[in-house]
């Protein structure tokens, strides 16, 4: 695991831009096509601007790239709480990404049968393989949770499948969630996680005991492959920072 801590949001964007920008670009040295799942929320949303523009967006071959979610709202493509939407508004409207790689969760149809959809594609894509995505970007929310994996949900004891429909009571919607067994078999990891509000999650997931029940985020652990934290340093305020985290 690897920390990377900046002064503030907008350099830890701007650094994550070039870190992706260049971890994609030494992957597709060494094969064809580059596959990554997207996050939602407002932090990603400001580094998928960054991606689009100059001068990332030129340095990207953006037809090489695979497009996955990590997890989906069930509500309409239009509303704006739906992550694909915000990712095509922000950064897929804007590259030469070819349309036959964007995979979608979803919302037209019933959240288990899109969960048993999605992991189809997944199946097609890295069955028998490895390893799974190249990269997989993920947030964590004040309660610790990432994905649509929240504390005390029925569905963190699942140990089988890729992808995963569940019902979240207090936001009374259901939701569209990648699952740690796929996610953990992916090359690289990328948590974003920014402000002084998550600060007390951050230090209990990384350096308190193992309650991923309370936790989710604990239940990232790469079986194979790297682990990154970029931080601003509200979000790091109450982590111990050693040398060897940087």
């Amino acid at each position: 695991m690897q920390l990377h801590i900046y002064k503030n949001t907008d350099e830890v964007i701007d650094e994550l831009a070039k870190w992706i920008t260049d971890y994609i670009n030494h992957t597709l040295q060494k094969q064809n096509r580059f596959t990554i799942a997207l996050s939602g929320g407002e932090t990603p949303k400001s580094l998928y601007k960054t991606l689009s523009a100059e001068p990332y967006c030129n340095q990207i071959d953006w037809n090489k790239i695979h497009i996955f979610w990590g997890d989906e709202r069930a509500v309409p493509f239009t509303d704006d709480k739906n992550n694909a939407k915000m990712a095509y508004d922000t950064l897929l409207n804007k590259v030469n990404v070819s349309s036959a790689n964007i995979h979608v969760m979803r919302t037209d149809l019933p959240p288990d049968i899109s969960a048993a959809e999605y992991e189809k594609i997944l199946h097609q894509y890295f069955y028998g393989s490895k390893k799974s995505f190249d990269l997989v970007l993920l947030g964590m929310g004040n309660d610790g949770h990432t994905l649509s994996l929240f504390p005390g949900s029925a569905i963190l004891n699942e140990q089988y499948n890729w992808v995963k429909s569940v019902f979240v009571e207090d936001q009374k919607m259901f939701r569209i969630t990648l699952m740690p067994p796929i996610v953990n078999n992916a090359s690289a990891i990328i948590f974003l996680v920014t402000g002084k509000e998550k600060s007390k999650s951050l230090r209990n997931v990384l350096e308190g005991p193992f309650e991923s029940f309370q936790y989710p985020a604990q239940l990232i652990q790469p079986v194979n492959g790297q682990l990154h934290w970029f931080l601003d340093e509200d979000a790091a305020t109450e982590i111990e920072k050693t040398p060897e985290n940087f």
